[in-house]
């Protein structure tokens, strides 16, 4: 989890690496800086339905592969533990990246855009943690299922 939180701290700090994170910031950040010169023509947004399927995919491998250590000719089994880390995954997201660091560090902040209250809405990690929530329940699903036959 110490290396989600590293990649995190590493994608910010710039207005340019902040800018890559667009569709994380509330939409009152996102309004002022689709009206700002200099940040408008960076700003590229993302689908959510294909965001959803590429960590979708990338997560269902990663966790496929973990679970192979833990792995047992049982779906329950493979299913709890593969959710487990998997929703332990997205609870460290939202609560410690989120809700505590992300909100309140400078680094995410914008040089034009200062001011810590526009910030502070937790709207979008919410939506993102329920968005993960699902994904992680139909990848515990699927890889708990090819898991209890290897």
């Amino acid at each position: 989890m110490s290396v989600l939180f590293i990649l995190c701290f590493l994608g910010t700090g710039t207005d340019d690496k902040n800018l890559k994170s667009f569709s994380s910031y509330p939409d009152e950040v996102q309004t002022l800086i689709r009206n700002n010169e200099d940040y408008r023509a960076k700003v590229k947004t993302t689908n959510k339905c294909v965001a959803f399927l590429l960590n979708f995919l990338i997560f269902l491998v990663i966790l496929f592969i973990f679970g192979i250590a833990i792995r047992k000719p049982n779906f329950l089994h493979n299913f709890i533990c593969l959710s487990i880390i998997g929703q332990g995954l997205n609870l460290f997201d939202l609560l410690v990246i989120d809700l505590i660091w992300w909100r309140r560090t400078k680094c995410i902040r914008f040089t034009k855009i200062p001011e810590k209250d526009l910030f502070q809405n937790p709207r979008k990690h919410i939506e993102s943690f329920t968005r993960a929530f699902v994904m992680y329940l139909l990848i515990a699903v699927i890889d708990g299922y090819l898991l209890q036959f290897l």
